[in-house]
């Protein structure tokens, strides 16, 4: 389930609220498109909740609330540091300096600040994708209601623009001498104790441990008490100071490859591409800046640009079976065969025993053309897994191999493995089904597209195969309706699908048609002679 708009069109607790109400799991990415958010769902409760750029508090409060000696906190950030995946929480908690219930309830803060936090955001986009869940470095995983989260959401949303007009990050409040005023909760109480006529407010909410909103209200209520007044001429850093101890050690190189990150995980990959060259200025060795600005000059078809990203990020860091399958997928498009193959193979000599760059070596062997070739890669490749179920994509290109090496028999053999295994596979039911359909079984074949048709993605090409059925046997209505499904999921195709649209459009009468047909399938493959004879003959035939 996917669910993409823009805030302005739908709010947010809109959205969280439908997420809720179906029971959905997933994340969901709000950006306004400078920051970035995350909340993600499990069975429509919130579990995890993080603002990219804001800075890490939860560290922060543990001391300020005196659960974790400052000292402890820096020992834990320095170790977690060397440790990927693991939060210094975490660390804590194994070393006994926090409890897990004191985790569990100032990570709960957290999540719900993130949560109000995202709610005041008026402009931007969201978007939902159920196939996603927290990283491993997360502190724990929490339980909220969102109905909860939804009704305080609204109201710190209707309260926050009129303390906000009262209250700003910058001002500087104290305690106006002989000043009354009624009783006061113990944490507003706390919060008159850090207006000192030196702190600002942001440092009030570094210093005391309470979450923003809280602060700014108390300091609210209470200057409308006439308890406190903020310092008319109080000069003070537009940075503030925040407390040595607890200083956020996040780096601007980190914060834009965080960014850089969710915005690509998202798909806005503009905004992706300008973080994560912030983020190379920052370090030109930043791998993973690298590699991610690779995929995103290789989705817009810059090659030479992404090769060269893909040998810098090779020449800063380890080798990688994902650096190697896209830098051997690059230099293929731009028509190196047998480098990418070479790739591929020194690949192999750092992890010989990787039946995934088996599998790479044998669908690019495959797509060149090497069907013997092709089927040796796949045998190696079914060896390394030793015993272990091969993946859809090993037996849809498999079955092509065979087939093409005039191996039909072994061709049938793999594809019905394949379903037995994997039977909602639409690339394995189309190239069974092709298998099939050349041996004259064209009910069976039939049968398998339709089935390939039925799924929620729906491969092309089964769209084209029964529609070449359809128009053998001279059902044009049905030959039309698939051949233009088979071009809205893949406008490219091929030609040979433009050229019979444009026959039956011809054997409509619609010449038009036929004409816009026949042309982009010449622009497609300009050696294809059926299209342009069929153009000749139109720009022959008399005016109607």
């Amino acid at each position: 389930m996917a669910i993409e708009g823009k805030l302005q069109d739908v709010g947010l607790a809109d959205i969280c609220q439908l997420l809720a109400m179906g029971r959905k799991s997933g994340r969901l990415s709000v950006t306004d498109g400078s920051n970035f958010g995350h909340i993600y769902f499990d069975g429509g409760a919130v579990v995890h909740a993080t603002v990219l750029n804001r800075p890490d508090r939860l560290g922060e409060r543990l001391v300020r609330r005196g659960v974790v000696e400052a000292e402890h906190l820096k020992e834990a950030r320095r170790e977690a540091a060397g440790s990927a995946g693991t939060h210094y929480a975490r660390l804590l908690v194994e070393a006994d300096r926090l409890s897990s219930d004191d985790l569990e309830r100032f990570q709960t803060i957290e999540v719900e600040e993130a949560v109000y936090h995202l709610f005041t955001w008026e402009e931007g986009t969201f978007h939902f994708a159920s196939d996603h869940t927290p990283e491993k470095g997360v502190p724990i995983l929490v339980h909220l209601l969102a109905e909860n989260l939804l009704l305080e959401g609204a109201r710190r949303v209707d309260e926050w623009p009129q303390i906000r007009e009262e209250v700003s990050d910058w001002m500087v409040f104290q305690r106006l001498e002989g000043a009354t005023g009624p009783p006061v909760p113990p944490l507003v109480e706390k919060v008159l104790t850090h207006l000192d006529g030196k702190r600002t407010v942001a440092e009030v909410v570094q210093h005391s441990g309470i979450v923003e909103f809280e602060v700014f209200r108390a300091i609210s209520d209470l200057a409308r008490e006439g308890v406190v007044a903020p310092l008319e001429d109080a000069v003070v850093s537009p940075k503030g100071s925040p407390p040595e101890e607890v200083e956020d050690e996040v780096t601007d190189m980190e914060r834009a490859l965080e960014l850089g990150r969710a915005f690509y995980e998202t798909s806005m990959f503009e905004e992706s591409e300008r973080e994560l060259r912030k983020a190379l200025d920052e370090n030109p060795e930043a791998v993973e800046a690298l590699e991610r600005l690779a995929l995103i000059a290789l989705r817009d078809d810059r090659l030479e640009e992404a090769l060269e990203l893909l040998e810098r990020a090779e020449e800063a860091g380890t080798a990688s079976y994902p650096r190697a399958r896209n830098r051997a997928l690059t230099l293929e498009r731009m028509g190196r065969v047998e480098e990418a193959l070479q790739v591929l193979d020194r690949a192999r000599e750092h992890t010989p025993d990787d039946p995934e760059l088996r599998l790479a070596s044998g669908i690019l062997l495959l797509k060149n053309f090497r069907p013997e070739e092709a089927r040796e890669a796949f045998r190696d490749y079914r060896e390394a897994l030793d015993g272990q179920e091969p993946e859809p994509l090993f037996f849809s290109h498999a079955i092509l191999a065979a087939e093409m090496a005039g191996a039909a028999n072994e061709a049938l053999k793999i594809g019905r493995e394949g379903l037995v295994l994997h039977p909602w596979s639409g690339p394995i039911l189309v190239n069974l089904g092709a298998v099939l359909e050349r041996r004259g079984e064209l009910a069976a074949a039939e049968a398998l597209y339709l089935r390939a048709v039925g799924e929620s993605e729906t491969p092309p090409q089964a769209h084209r195969n029964l529609g070449d059925l359809a128009f053998r046997r001279g059902d044009e209505a049905a030959a039309r309706g698939h051949y233009e499904r088979a071009v809205r999921l893949d406008p490219g195709l091929g030609d040979g699908v433009l050229v019979r649209l444009g026959n039956l459009s011809y054997s409509d009468g619609d010449n038009e048609s036929a004409r816009r047909l026949w042309s982009k399938a010449l622009e497609l493959n300009p050696e294809n002679d059926v299209a342009r004879t069929n153009l000749g003959m139109l720009a022959g035939a008399p005016e109607t």
